[in-house]
């Protein structure tokens, strides 16, 4: 499942991104911003901490574009009880899309079942009325994990995987990317997030298998497109 990045428009590419902006000194101003740029250039969705939801919701009301906040964030510790509460409230503020952080350190004991547990309980709370986007947070990862990551993730009922908080080490890679697709097959989204920063990387993220882009440097992205005349 791999597309020929070379040849998208703008506007097919801005439907591409999550248009993010998740620092913890956000004002409401910058989240107003980034819902007017959002507007502007179709961005898929617009992803906000979850103080934010129902702001940037109220904001994007009829636009087409979606809301996606996060759960479990930055770290994925917290217990999975919390994490669905958080989904729930998330959802019913407006949240239209979830994406919720493994929990890495069950992963990395060999807590399986525990770690899909977590995941299929919050893919229930979202069950037909947002998507689940799991964060795998990769650069913490060995390939071994990351692939079992992935098998986790189906299991658990998903929707997308996707690399990194953008607050851990590394960020997102072509050859993540790639051992994602691959992992997960054609039937789950793919998210590239975490120092995603202009238009080559983004074209060969989308090359590799990446169905969404999480970015906070969208707009400069797509105008960068734009500057070569498509």
């Amino acid at each position: 499942m791999t597309t020929n990045a070379q040849n998208l428009t703008a506007a097919e590419l801005a439907a591409y991104f999550d248009h993010t902006v998740l620092k913890p000194e956000s004002t409401k101003e910058m989240v107003l911003a980034l819902c007017e740029e959002a507007k502007a250039y179709q961005f898929a969705t617009v992803c906000v901490n979850p103080f934010w939801v129902a702001t940037a919701a109220a904001a994007l009301q009829g636009t087409g574009v979606g809301i996606t906040t996060v759960v479990g964030f930055p770290l994925g510790a917290t217990s999975t009880l919390s994490k669905v509460l958080e989904a729930r409230d998330a959802i019913a503020a407006g949240a239209t899309e979830i994406d919720m952080v493994l929990n890495v350190g069950a992963l990395k004991s060999g807590m399986y079942a525990e770690a899909e547990r977590d995941i299929a309980e919050v893919a229930a709370a979202c069950k037909g009325v947002a998507s689940l986007k799991v964060i795998l947070e990769t650069g913490l990862l060995t390939d071994e994990e990351k692939v079992k990551a992935c098998e986790l993730c189906v299991a658990g009922g998903a929707d997308f995987v996707k690399t990194s908080t953008g607050f851990g080490p590394g960020g997102a890679t072509v050859e993540d990317i790639a051992l994602m697709r691959k992992t997960v097959g054609p039937n789950l989204g793919v998210k590239a997030s975490g120092g995603v920063r202009n238009l080559e990387t983004v074209r060969a993220l989308i090359e590799a298998g990446a169905t969404r882009i999480g970015a906070s440097a969208s707009v400069a992205i797509v105008q960068g497109l734009q500057g070569e005349g498509y």
